[in-house]
């Protein structure tokens, strides 16, 4: 069976978290992905974190799954040389380095284009055209200047960063579809073109549900489904709402059964109005269904956390699994805080390929995170990450390299 992207070569000049999830995620649909990197060092997450002394970290290989890794010095006119052969052969040029980086190397969009008219060339940066934009960025600042941590938390403490990767990976994801869809429209123009994000703007757009309240809050003052509401206090900008749900289904997490030791024994419930009377019967209020109080949405909504406190002492005497059982019966929409302990070792993720253990000839057997994207037509092969220059001569010799040029760039230290 065919992959979706067998045929399309991609130069991947990316390097930590947010250029290789990008171009993971399009070697996973097939597409042949050439990493570049720096003799004797590669890229510097081999290095970072290691649990293994002198062994590549799981850093790296959970990030750079089925690519190839060449080693090229393209500071000498040699290794130039080879990095124009690989523009012209390559169809995406992928690169997240700091900003002006390929211009010092000579390799603008405009000298790019003139070697491959059909090159598209992605960037990631943290920040797009503005005061900031010659700024480096990694994964906290990108949430913070996106509007993340100032929305994330409870509103008696600091702003808080999430441990979901959205500046990083976020924006991997982000540069993956402008790829495809740059790709797809060469199909049409013939022409290659600029693909680019920031950090900052991939982050917002996952934070837009905090712009929209934003305007709501600017229009009337309050949120009635904030938690802040049953005090009225709120300020000028979107406040840190906690554990609420953000929409318009109001939710909280709650305490189960075991939580004075389990910092997982939690769930998430969801006062979701058209099952409200389901609820009320669940946790023994049947009263409720009928009171004006507490009978329509727009009444619970000052009392809000005090329901949630009153579905947290049912929710208390069982465990989060017991918990999801019971409400799931009554189609109660919730669901357990699950620990990376539980999802590592959770067999319906091993059984769709979310989860998959994967060989590596100098660490052994390790998890990791397999394509989330599932395609009928193009399943994806989890293949392990590469050693530092595993395939260098297998590059060169594809691009047409004898082995006795092979031979002299490799005494030049060029590879």
């Amino acid at each position: 069976m065919s992959k979706a992207l067998e045929g399309i070569r991609i130069l991947d000049f990316t390097h930590v978290q947010s250029g290789p999830t990008c171009t993971q995620l399009l070697a996973w649909f097939g597409a042949d992905v050439i990493k570049v990197e720096r003799a004797g060092e590669g890229d510097a997450t081999r290095a970072q974190l290691r649990d293994i002394p002198e062994v590549d970290s799981l850093y790296f290989t959970m990030l750079n799954h089925n690519k190839r890794s060449m080693t090229l010095d393209t500071k000498q006119p040699a290794g130039k040389a080879v990095l124009e052969t690989l523009i012209r052969d390559c169809d995406v040029l992928v690169e997240n380095f700091a900003p002006g980086a390929l211009d010092r190397m000579g390799f603008s969009w405009e000298r790019i284009s003139q070697l491959n008219p059909r090159m598209i060339v992605a960037s990631v940066k943290g920040f797009g055209p503005g005061p900031y934009e010659d700024c480096k960025v990694y994964e906290n600042v990108a949430q913070c200047a996106g509007g993340a941590a100032a929305t994330t938390g409870f509103d008696d403490g600091p702003p808080v960063v999430t441990g979901a990767q959205i500046g990083d990976s976020g924006s991997g994801l982000h540069l993956a579809l402008g790829i495809v869809t740059a790709l797809f429209q060469r199909t049409a123009t013939g022409r290659g073109q600029r693909v680019q994000i920031a950090m900052q703007d991939a982050v917002l757009n996952l934070c837009r549900v905090k712009l929209r309240d934003q305007q709501r809050l600017a229009r009337n003052g309050v949120m009635e489904e904030y938690p802040q509401f049953a005090t009225g206090q709120f300020g000028d900008s979107v406040p840190r709402a906690g554990n609420a749900s953000g929409g318009g289904q109001p939710g909280w997490i709650l305490k189960c059964k075991g939580w004075e030791s389990d910092p997982n024994a939690y769930i998430y419930f969801i006062a979701q109005a058209a099952v409200w009377p389901a609820i009320c019967r669940v946790i023994g209020r049947e009263g409720w269904i009928t009171d004006p109080a507490y009978a329509t949405p727009r009444a619970r909504l000052p009392h809000l956390m005090q329901i949630f406190a009153t579905v947290e002492e049912w929710t208390k005497t069982l465990t989060k699994f017991e918990v999801m059982d019971i409400l799931n019966r009554d189609d109660i929409p919730c669901g357990p805080i699950l620990s990376m302990k539980e999802l590592a070792e959770e067999p319906s993720l091993r059984a769709t390929g979310t989860i998959v253990e994967v060989d590596h000839p100098e660490r052994g057997p390790y998890l990791t995170v397999g394509n989330p994207i599932k395609l009928s037509d193009s399943p994806t092969v989890v293949r392990r990450s590469p050693l530092l220059g595993e395939h260098t001569e297998e590059v060169l010799g594809q691009l047409g390299y004898g082995d006795e040029e092979i031979a002299a760039l490799r005494a030049g230290r060029v590879i």
